[in-house]
């Protein structure tokens, strides 16, 4: 990919004529439009993300060319821009290049948003590794989640990130969850509210963060129409998970049944199960 396709601290992103828009809006295709949603959904996602989203259907041997060439051709569209940091360096190739939308992706995201009569789309900045590795791991549920719906007899019906999953308190504060999500059956529907802890947060910290789920319970607060999601503390290692299920053991009632902590890599079958119990 060219530098043109890359952004760093020092890029501007460059201006795109609406007749450009329009003729790429005009040969866009079903997987292309599915990847703008996915990366308009989730702000950052890796190419061996979307390869996992978008190509799962092709044999192995075709699947990382087909994907490397269809992200390069909407690169050279400007729909999809790559970051100058990749997820397990210069070896991962680029499938561990990340993926954010460029000036032709976010005017066809906005018009699409204005149509729907939703917030607009916006470019993210250029992340700290920090940042990234927090976002990524909030695409990889999704991610994973989506797989797993293919076979496990559920779907995915509402997945939302920041600042979207974000909700009102009622008493002038924000409830800033990391994503925001519904799984379904035929019988059931499930809600949770998302944080992904990395670790890098003082216990006291997270004590006050989760003391806000359950005062905005306690006050009467609700989630999205008017039902409480549970929430789930999603950790990267099982010492973290520990500490801070000690810390939502020591908070008052109804911890039990709002609070929830799990390593990342447990995390999607963790909502199976309890979606199915």
């Amino acid at each position: 990919m060219t530098a043109a396709g890359r952004v760093g601290a020092g890029r501007q992103p460059l201006r795109v004529r609406m007749a450009h828009v329009e003729w790429v809006a005009e040969r866009l295709s079903t997987r292309d439009q599915a990847i703008l949603a996915s990366v308009e959904r989730l702000r950052l996602v890796s190419g061996a993300q979307l390869e996992r989203l978008h190509f799962h259907e092709l044999s192995s041997p075709s699947r990382a060319r087909t994907r490397r060439r269809v992200l390069a051709r909407l690169a050279a569209w400007r729909v999809l821009l790559s970051l100058e940091r990749r997820i397990g360096g210069v070896r991962a190739g680029s499938s561990g290049l990340v993926f954010t939308l460029d000036t032709t992706g976010l005017r066809l995201a906005q018009l699409a948003a204005h149509l729907r009569g939703t917030a607009s789309a916006r470019r993210p900045a250029e992340p700290s590794a920090a940042l990234l590795r927090h976002t990524l791991a909030v695409t990889e549920l999704y991610v994973s989640l989506a797989e797993l719906s293919r076979t496990g007899g559920f779907q995915l019906s509402d997945y939302q990130t920041e600042p979207s999953c974000w909700h009102p308190t009622g008493y002038g504060g924000w409830l800033k969850p990391d994503a925001y999500l519904t799984l379904s059956t035929n019988q059931f529907d499930d809600y949770w509210w998302i944080e992904a802890d990395q670790g890098t947060e003082h216990l006291p910290t997270i004590r006050r963060k989760l003391s806000v789920y359950l005062d905005h319970l306690n006050t009467g607060g609700s989630g999205p129409g008017g039902i409480t999601p549970r929430v789930l503390v999603m950790v990267p290692a099982e010492a973290r998970r520990s500490a801070i299920a000690e810390v939502i053991r020591h908070l008052p009632e109804p911890t039990g049944k709002l609070l929830h902590v799990v390593t990342e890599d447990h995390a999607p079958k963790y909502l199976l199960q309890a979606l199915r119990e």
